[in-house]
């Protein structure tokens, strides 16, 4: 994977976000046309203090980093002025598993930024498990999605795109074939075209479980890092290859992810919602560079 980019890039990317290809935006032509695309991974090992503590300014600081480079402005408020305008109505699809959530601070910051380019307070709403009966997420007009990455017994990962699945009243219904159509939910009305951006929380990701809602700390690391793109599936599998890499590690022998990661595949093949291939993912890599395993 690349880790160069010029600006004749930039433009090649800016031109495939103004036809839909890698903003979050169904694709309507083969993943090769559009280009690949773009995936920002950040690292900052100061993130996490030595009491496991986040350190709220680090991570918008790696925030900002990560968005501005993304999309290649010299500060995080132009940057953010490309996602969102001030009229729109932002959900901010977050998670609040209450063994790795999203981290309050990560949430906070996104906010802070929002508010900076002129989203009203009262239209902007970070949530979870209500977003089907909140006012914001039922009217809103942008999405931002973010949510750690982890092992899961029905899908393989807790990834970006099922950070999706409360947007259905029957999750159950998404189960199937190791939660393979999930991508269907990024074209429910509520959804379809409005998610500006995903941030995939890589600080103490979990790389192995067993069974439903497992968790150990033996199995979580301080990888310290973000994961940040307009495409959700090239962040997922992204995040993918560092959980496996990381699996492989730790227990010495090729410890494939199970149940098979059907639903990021069929994301990109079935759902058109990105790239899931490696040679259609560049990833730029900021920051922190030991034991980055990609």
């Amino acid at each position: 994977m690349k880790s160069i980019i010029t600006r004749r890039d930039f433009l090649k990317i800016g031109a495939a976000a103004a036809v839909g290809g890698i903003v979050g935006l169904p694709r309507t032509t083969p993943a090769e046309a559009v280009g690949k695309s773009r995936v920002i991974l950040i690292r900052n090992k100061d993130v996490i203090d030595a009491s496991g503590g986040i350190q709220d300014e680090v991570i918008e600081q790696m925030l900002d980093q990560a968005v501005t480079t993304l999309l290649g402005t010299p500060d995080p408020v132009s940057a953010w002025e490309q996602l969102v305008k001030p009229e729109d109505l932002v959900g901010v699809k977050s998670n609040v598993w209450y063994q790795l959530r999203t981290p309050r601070s990560l949430e906070a910051a996104i906010q802070g930024r929002l508010l900076k380019v002129g989203v009203k307070k009262e239209n902007l709403s970070v949530d979870d498990r209500g977003v089907l009966s909140n006012p914001v997420f039922q009217r809103s007009t942008a999405l931002i999605n973010t949510r750690p990455m982890r092992t899961h017994d029905w899908s393989g990962l807790g990834t970006l795109i099922k950070n999706y699945i409360m947007f259905t009243p029957r999750p159950s219904d998404y189960h199937d074939n190791a939660c393979e159509r999930l991508g269907a939910l990024w074209h429910f009305p509520q959804v379809k075209g409005k998610t500006r951006l995903n941030v995939l929380v890589m600080l103490t990701p979990q790389f192995h479980g067993v069974g439903p809602h497992s968790f150990s700390k033996e199995y979580i690391w301080n990888y310290c890092g973000l994961i940040v793109s307009t495409d959700p599936v090239s962040a997922d599998a992204t995040g993918a290859t560092i959980i496996q890499k990381k699996r492989d590690a730790f227990f010495g022998t090729r410890k494939p992810i199970s149940p098979p990661l059907n639903h990021i595949t069929a994301a990109d093949t079935r759902f058109g919602l990105g790239n899931s291939r490696p040679e259609m993912i560049e990833v730029i890599k900021l920051g922190w560079e030991q034991d980055i395993l990609i």
